[in-house]
């Protein structure tokens, strides 16, 4: 694995601090696009957890589309937009399951009605009525009263090992600044785009 250039996790970095210090409800919030086996396009707001020079992180439940399609198809692109700063990160790459250690440390740190959540959510199933999932929440609360929620098997992430990343910063009459960064082989090369 070929790491992120460091001039770029830098700047991703300034911009994400950028981001939290604004008024925007969820700075972590990307846009995760996949492919089905159908060939089709499915994109959906997913939460950047985690980010370094190996990549960008998001958990999910191993049953949703979502898993299925990038077990499927590991080629995913992401997107951050913060309109607050005018700022835009596109990132392109291959999704690769994270270790065990590494969700179960994620884990621990999640409020315990998220930890429920995830445990009574069959997500991306059919649900014939909101009191259903009431009922899974309240089967599970009982079970877990008085223990640490353990981490289901299905339940995990993902990082992104970027191969492509554009930074894109809005520009008086539309002509924006894009400086993108590509991985060739194992060098990283960056170059400006026209708006």
């Amino acid at each position: 694995m070929t790491t992120l250039p460091n001039e770029a996790l830098v700047r991703f970095q300034e911009l994400m601090e950028q981001a939290r210090q604004t008024d925007l409800r969820e700075p972590a919030a990307m846009t995760l696009a996949t492919v089905g086996t159908n060939g089709r396009v499915s994109a959906r707001v997913v939460l950047l957890r985690a980010f370094d020079e190996r990549g960008f992180v998001f958990y999910t439940n191993l049953n949703s589309d979502k898993a299925h399609q990038v077990n499927a198809h590991a080629e995913v692109a992401l997107c951050l937009h913060w309109d607050a700063i005018a700022e835009q990160v596109r990132i392109e790459g291959t999704a690769k399951a994270i270790s065990h250690h590494e969700a179960d440390a994620y884990w621990k740190s999640r409020d315990r009605d998220s930890q429920i959540g995830a445990w009574a959510s069959r997500q991306s199933e059919s649900l014939d009525a909101r009191e259903t999932l009431d009922h899974r929440i309240a089967e599970y609360e009982t079970e877990f009263r008085g223990q640490a929620v353990p981490r289901p098997e299905f339940w995990s992430g993902y990082r992104v090992e970027p191969r492509r990343i554009e930074f894109w910063s809005s520009r008086p009459a539309r002509l924006h600044e894009r400086i993108v960064y590509e991985l060739h082989e194992s060098a990283w090369s960056r170059r400006m785009l026209f708006p």
